[in-house]
């Protein structure tokens, strides 16, 4: 049975009091769920973030991580210190990160490499952008994508990761891929999996939907045979809309 997960990620929004009105609100209005609850803060406030949950079912997790243990690399954040703050999952390859700061698929495998041998859990992100949707290009765009960043790993380490399809033209514009969309392309990633380690590799790996979840399109997406949940962005930032998401899986 595949894990139900639903994400935010809160990207980068909200302060250190902010953060902490948040929390409190979902722990007041998050309804009981057999899913994975997860919530991705700034840098800044994951430790206390982690602090304020650590009694709670809901996991604080991380945005993004560097592949490097230490050095000289200013600003970034090693998959250790995230550790030592007692966060145990990140996501890689959002959209945005390709997008505004150039990680490729070789980056991205490194990164991932790295999250993995430290014993972190990753949701790794996929997805084409809307010249590749209207190309008819979209299947290929996917399948490069976990093959170049994830397909040099042994069937062994897929236990800890998730993936996260992001339709790119979905995000942050109101749109959203209808649920058919949704499930042909999640169907496609399973096959794609299949096709490079086996059948029951393939339905192991849970796969969230991310773009642009709402709590009136929710219930409708995440009723798709190969859709095990969702990487909420907007929505995760109101406790209300959240919480409505979450009921919803």
């Amino acid at each position: 049975m595949r894990k139900k997960i639903v994400a935010g990620n809160w990207k980068m929004n909200n302060d250190l009091a902010e953060t902490q009105s948040l929390i409190s609100d979902l722990q007041n209005e998050l309804p009981e769920t057999e899913a994975e609850v997860m919530i991705a803060p700034a840098y800044t406030n994951l430790y206390p973030a982690f602090e304020a949950l650590k009694a709670s079912k809901i996991e604080v997790i991380a945005q993004n991580m560097h592949f490097a243990e230490s050095g000289a690399y200013t600003g970034e954040i090693s998959a250790s210190m995230l550790k030592s703050v007692g966060v145990e999952t990140v996501i890689l390859g959002h959209s945005e990160r390709r997008a505004y700061f150039g990680e490729n698929d070789e980056i991205l495998a490194k990164k991932v490499d790295a999250a993995l041998a430290n014993g972190m859990r990753i949701i790794f992100c996929i997805g084409e952008e809307l010249a590749d949707r209207k190309s008819d290009n979209h299947f290929k765009v996917v399948e490069e994508q976990l093959k170049n960043a994830l397909f040099h790993l042994g069937a062994a380490a897929w236990k800890n990761i998730v993936l996260a399809y992001e339709p790119v033209w979905a995000i942050g514009t109101g749109e959203t891929a209808s649920p058919e969309q949704a499930q042909e392309i999640h169907k496609f990633i399973r096959e794609t999996l299949s096709s490079q380690y086996d059948v029951e590799m393939a339905d192991s790996i849970s796969v969230l939907y991310g773009g642009s979840v709402k709590p009136n399109n929710a219930q409708e997406i995440f009723s798709q045979p190969d859709v095990d949940g969702g990487l909420i962005g907007g929505a995760s930032l109101k406790a209300a809309d959240f919480s409505a998401i979450v009921k919803a899986i």
